[in-house]
């Protein structure tokens, strides 16, 4: 029930910020969702179980229901298949997300790196470039790079 109110909370946040940068809801889901796209296509591969991630994550993150996260994922799959500037994502996020959303979007995308078993350097190196894009720092991207680690069973030295 309180997780409940904290997303009810945090989405007319979100609705909030939407409105002061003039991006949609939708907009910044669809951004969101490419990054994680991004994420998980760094090491040349978008699989299955990547995707499932993706859409689990989506889905929790934006309250969407099981059709509706696929739909976004595979959209955000088609906006994303060769983009070269991950500034137009990262942009409007960094406009309507505070703090903690950028570093909750940070860790999904570790957690989509991480969904496979292993963490590729070209992942990493992504998912940095994306930290910084955002205005989120080593220090909280590291951390949470290692809460997705551990959720995956993964070492440092994975």
């Amino acid at each position: 029930m309180l997780n409940r109110v904290k997303e009810f909370l945090l989405e007319r946040q979100a609705d909030a910020a939407a409105a002061e940068t003039g991006h949609t809801e939708e907009e910044l889901r669809l951004a969101a969702a490419a990054l994680l796209v991004e994420a998980a296509r760094m090491d040349e591969t978008f699989d299955d179980e990547e995707r499932d991630r993706i859409v689990e994550l989506v889905r929790w993150r934006f309250g969407l229901s099981e059709e509706e996260a696929g739909l976004l994922v595979d959209r955000a799959s088609q906006v994303s298949t060769g983009a070269t500037q991950l500034h137009g994502f990262a942009h409007p996020i960094r406009e309507a997300f505070d703090p903690g959303q950028r570093i909750r979007l940070v860790e999904m995308m570790w957690d989509v790196a991480c969904a496979d078993g292993e963490l590729h350097p070209m992942e990493s190196n992504l998912i940095r470039r994306v930290a910084g894009l955002l205005f989120v720092d080593e220090r909280d991207s590291g951390a949470a790079r290692k809460r997705a680690m551990a959720r995956h069973g993964l070492s440092e030295t994975t």
